[in-house]
């Protein structure tokens, strides 16, 4: 964090002089921003991309999805037909590519299931930086603004 300052009604922040309000919160967005980018959200994206639907498949039943994941796949391989104990059912998510075509099904195969809550595990995780960047950016503006210029 660099310095602040009021000058003549405006701000000086990080090096920049005459900020009005707005542009202050976006340089403090930015900061944060970049302060959250890490590990975490490359494997949040990589999560997210491996359950994406790209790879062909030989055939599937009218009105399923077309292709399969990468994550799917990868669970395939490792559990090729392990099912829970006892009959349990699991919902999974597939779809949301756009989000009308999001469907929850539930599955007995653990192979399904982890292949589809991989990219579930993503959108979490970055919905908690979002949080996060959000929460923090908005703490920060709060206390280097006027009273006035503050959010909440």
């Amino acid at each position: 964090m660099d310095t602040t300052e009021e000058l003549n009604g405006t701000y000086f922040y990080a090096g920049r002089p005459n900020l009005k309000a707005n542009e202050l919160l976006f340089m403090i967005f930015c900061e944060e921003f970049a302060e959250q980018v890490g590990v975490d959200d490359f494997a949040a994206i990589a999560a997210i991309v491996s359950g994406l639907n790209i790879l062909s498949t030989r055939g599937k039943f009218a009105g399923a999805t077309p292709g399969t994941s990468i994550a799917s796949r990868g669970a395939r391989r490792v559990f090729p037909k392990a099912k829970f104990p006892w009959g349990v059912e699991l919902p999974t998510v597939i779809g949301g590519y756009p989000p009308r075509t999001l469907r929850v099904i539930m599955t007995h195969r653990v192979s399904t299931f982890i292949g589809r809550a991989i990219p579930v595990v993503g959108w979490v995780l970055l919905s908690k930086d979002v949080a996060q960047i959000t929460y923090r950016t908005i703490t920060h503006y709060n206390s280097v603004a006027r009273g006035t210029d503050k959010i909440w």
